[in-house]
């Protein structure tokens, strides 16, 4: 079993009487990837701001076990507070921002050389550590180039480098993919797989949801404020996903005929079908009937199975499904205020109507 190596507990955050974090619980377990996600506004980054010491919260505490994370190191058994061992913590965490830290006007060597100033390496350490971090985020041949130089893709290699000059044993990155097209993205996942393999827990924010369910061993979801949910992206699509899917892909692909599938017996158990243009995908809860009623439906339309896969939704789907609900909710609410005004008004305005004309008619009386 994984020991904890970061405990996060009761952790609240006020912001002009705004409440940015709620009563937050969560422990870090050592040498894994855990992923943080969230809406805009959730309070991840203040959360992960919180978590280095750089904000105090008005409630809970924040700690880290340093015998665990500190090879050698014979002290307490027991969890250190953040904002008591700043200094301490600072050894042994490292942490790449949305913002990038390293200086623009400085080259790569430069920056890794001035990181490892600020954390006191000796000359040779610090030589060492910058050998093995170029050779490590694929800097080489840039050592000399100004980081204002570099494409977007090195650059955000160089902050993630800067960020393990000193050889942390955790390591937080907040959205390191953010701007990055998919092969550059693919290219930071593997480096971070890579640092991961050397031992370094890392936690990690971002909102590419399918990429993190591949890379995260655990997924921790942050909604207004508040812990929704913590575990395995299986566990997670577990609890907020009754059904699955089956993606059919057929020849010739007659697929608004296979969809009269809803006309059968197995219909109340299929929650949607969409056809996608070249697959049909149906939501179930009773995947291994509709596949059993899929098969006759296909063998009678004459149709040749070309790709045929069950899965659970993915992270993407369930996490605008549970963010979308309150805005779904939220619009609604408008939607039914609206009516009720508009309602009113024309109310209003057929009451004003037959006041008008009950005085006209009283004139014409007179």
């Amino acid at each position: 079993m994984a020991m904890p190596v970061y405990k996060i507990k009761g952790v609240s955050k006020v912001y002009d009487k705004r409440i940015v974090l709620d009563n937050i619980d969560l422990e870090i377990d050592s040498g894994e990837i855990i992923g943080l996600i969230g809406a805009s506004g959730s309070g991840k980054t203040t959360l992960l701001n919180i978590m280095i010491g750089f904000l105090k919260p008005e409630a809970g505490e924040v700690s880290f076990r340093s015998e665990h994370l500190i090879e050698g190191d014979t002290g307490s058994r027991g969890f250190k507070s953040v904002f008591k061992n700043n200094d301490e913590l600072k050894k042994i965490i490292g942490m790449a921002a949305q913002t990038p830290s390293f200086y623009t006007t400085l080259t790569v060597r430069e920056n890794l050389e001035y990181f490892g100033a600020l954390y006191g390496l000796s000359n040779e350490v610090l030589r060492s550590n910058i050998t093995t971090l170029i050779n490590l985020m694929d800097l080489q041949g840039s050592e000399h180039k100004l980081a204002k130089n570099l494409s977007g893709g090195m650059q955000r290699r160089l902050d993630m480098a800067c960020a393990l000059i000193h050889d942390p044993k955790l390591l937080i990155l907040d959205e390191p993919t953010a701007d990055l097209d998919p092969l550059l993205r693919n290219h930071i996942w593997r480096l971070v797989r890579k640092i991961n393999k050397r031992g370094t827990t890392i936690i990690l924010a971002s909102h590419h949801l399918s990429e993190l369910e591949l890379l995260c061993s655990r997924i921790a979801i942050l909604k207004e404020g508040k812990m929704l949910a913590i575990g395995t992206p299986n566990e997670i699509k577990t609890r907020f996903s009754q059904n699955e899917e089956i993606h059919l892909e057929t020849f010739p692909g007659n697929y608004e005929e296979i969809a009269n599938i809803r006309s059968s017996e197995v219909s109340k158990h299929i929650a949607k079908i969409e056809d996608k243009g070249t697959k049909l995908v149906l939501y179930t809860s009773k995947p291994e009937m509709v596949l059993n009623a899929l098969m006759r439906r296909l063998e009678t339309l004459k149709e040749t199975i070309v790709d045929l896969k069950v899965t659970k939704p993915s992270l993407d789907e369930i996490f605008i499904n549970i963010s979308g609900t309150d805005q779904y909710k939220a619009e609604e609410r408008e939607e039914v205020e609206e009516k009720k005004k508009k309602k009113g008004s024309r109310l209003v305005r057929e009451e004003k109507e037959d006041l008008e004309e009950k005085r006209e008619n009283e004139e014409e009386d007179n």
